[in-house]
């Protein structure tokens, strides 16, 4: 009788067993969910991004130095970086690189504008396709992007720029400005600072022209030669992009003027070394454009991350960047000059 029992008792237990099976698939289930949660955000945080930077030009100096420290921060970084500009300064041709990232589904488009309000329409279909949008370099208007990576404080940079010059014609004569495209908002920026302190503080000066290059080497130096036989009164020209100077160094050399007329802006220490050298330009002005790319993939990584960039933040291999706004700033200009023109190499 017992084993009867015992028995049944057995059978019964094997019959209703499934009675106790959904408590512990249930613990299982609660434990592999809860597995599951902390590992998700884990996924994403490795999750390999795909971020495409769009210069205002390629084949320079300047934005070919940006492109290297973009492939390097991809590298440090591990994302995917696509790195694609026009052969010349057009927001038309921008626009078609794009549009081109947009079919591609990328992350993360950072564009440097050749014209702040004309490539709106197409940064607004990215943004509605969930792809972020940030500019670097040259800005867009706000609306149409996150937030603008700058290389230094514009009205710093634009007073700074006009300083070099007065201090070197003894803060009289006339001056004129080779810059990139007029469209271009940062060079803009910088020319509004200059005249203002010009203005302000140096009266005996008298800005003369400013010419268009569209960021390409020999249109820069036409005008350069050009605004010579215009206005052979020219005591100083200044560049705003960096075929500016070299261009009008060459034609103050060409002409012999060498010292006579100052030549001072904005470029790299590799395309002034000889002009510097030979006294046919006396300073040119910069930071570092190949920490500018890893910036911007720095920053552009941090986004998709969910991360906000907080004034005084440190960036790897950068430093500490400022925050204004919706404005990161990288840092402060560089002179460079015969004394330090060999500490460079970009």
């Amino acid at each position: 009788m017992f084993f009867r029992v015992l028995s049944c008792m057995i059978l019964l237990l094997f019959v209703s067993g499934c009675n106790f099976i959904p408590k512990t698939t249930q613990y299982e289930v609660i434990y592999n969910g809860e597995k599951e949660q902390q590992q998700e955000p884990a996924n994403q945080r490795h999750k390999t991004y795909t971020i495409a930077v769009i210069p205002k030009v390629s084949g320079i100096p300047y934005f070919n130095a940006v492109e290297e420290g973009v492939y390097e921060a991809g590298k440090d970084l591990g994302v995917n970086v696509f790195y694609s500009g026009s052969l010349i300064a057009d927001w038309k041709q921008q626009e078609a690189i794009i549009e081109g990232y947009i079919e591609q589904k990328v992350d993360l488009i950072a564009v440097s504008a050749n014209d702040p309000e004309k490539l709106g329409p197409v940064l607004k279909r990215a943004r509605n396709q969930g792809i972020r949008v940030i500019t670097w370099d040259s800005d867009a208007n706000n609306q149409y992007r996150e937030l603008f990576i700058n290389m230094v404080d514009p009205e710093i940079l634009g007073r700074h720029i006009m300083d070099a010059l007065s201090s070197r014609v003894n803060e009289r004569g006339s001056y004129a400005i080779i810059t990139g495209s007029k469209e271009a908002a940062n060079l803009n920026e910088w020319i509004y600072w200059m005249n203002v302190q010009q203005q302000e503080n140096y009266p005996n000066m008298k800005l003369v022209d400013i010419v268009e290059s569209n960021d390409d080497p020999k249109q820069a130096y036409k005008a350069a030669t050009e605004l010579l036989k215009q206005h052979p009164e020219l005591t100083g020209i200044i560049g705003s992009s960096s075929v500016g100077p070299p261009a009008a160094a060459q034609a103050v050399k060409d002409i012999n003027k060498s010292g006579e007329i100052t030549v001072v802006g904005l470029s790299t220490p590799n395309l002034m070394r000889e002009y510097i050298k030979d006294g046919s330009a006396q300073v040119v002005t910069l930071w570092s454009p190949k920490k500018l790319g890893y910036l911007t993939v720095s920053i552009a990584k941090e986004l998709l991350e969910g991360n906000e960039i907080s004034d005084n933040q440190y960036i790897s291999n950068i430093g500490n960047v400022r925050v204004k706004e919706d404005t990161v700033i990288m840092g402060q200009p560089i002179d460079f000059t015969k004394e330090n023109l060999d500490q460079y190499d970009f």
